[in-house]
């Protein structure tokens, strides 16, 4: 039982640690490309002094089309209420980028899409494992992150937005 509680203090320590260090730090400046490949810096993103949501996933990753796919059916209502714009960011490679924007497309998302074929702001970010979210403040500071998707985290995701709509007034 004594190993079974330093094993879950360990890994609570770690989860807050890892939390800790990109809470309050700016996303970095990295190269990615929009739907018609432009390349376009990650230091334009910008939502005038509201919140961003950043979401990496793939075309092959089921939970986060899921994911998404549950925001969408909100997003408009979140527009409205909080202002927040949401960033996505395909992790597919040069094999499967052709595939991102008739997928998005199809679905219909209208959010700001982007690929990252090479990878480097996936790693600038940390992002081992899509999806993985991250909420932005005004002043573009990550606030919040959460990593994978079951469904009800887009309520989550939602209630962290709302806190950083309320803070940024």
């Amino acid at each position: 039982m004594k190993k079974i509680s330093t094993l879950v203090l360990a890994f609570i320590s770690v989860a807050v640690f890892a939390q800790d260090k990109t809470a309050g730090r700016t996303i970095p400046n990295v190269d990615v490309k929009d739907l018609t490949g432009t390349t376009i810096s990650t230091s334009t993103f910008d939502n005038g002094g509201k919140p961003i949501i950043i979401d990496f996933w793939a075309t092959w990753c089921k939970p986060c089309i899921e994911e998404l796919n549950a925001i969408h059916e909100q997003f408009a209502e979140w527009q409205k209420e909080t202002g927040v714009k949401l960033i996505t960011i395909s992790l597919d490679d040069a094999r499967t980028m052709q595939r991102v924007a008739p997928f998005i497309n199809g679905k219909g998302w209208a959010y700001e899409n982007y690929i990252d074929p090479n990878g480097d702001f996936k790693r600038a970010m940390n992002v081992n494992v899509p999806p993985q979210t991250f909420v932005l403040n005004g002043n573009k500071e990550i606030v919040w992150q959460h990593v994978g998707y079951v469904e009800g985290n887009e309520d989550e995701l939602y209630e962290e937005v709302k806190k950083v709509a309320v803070s940024s007034k």
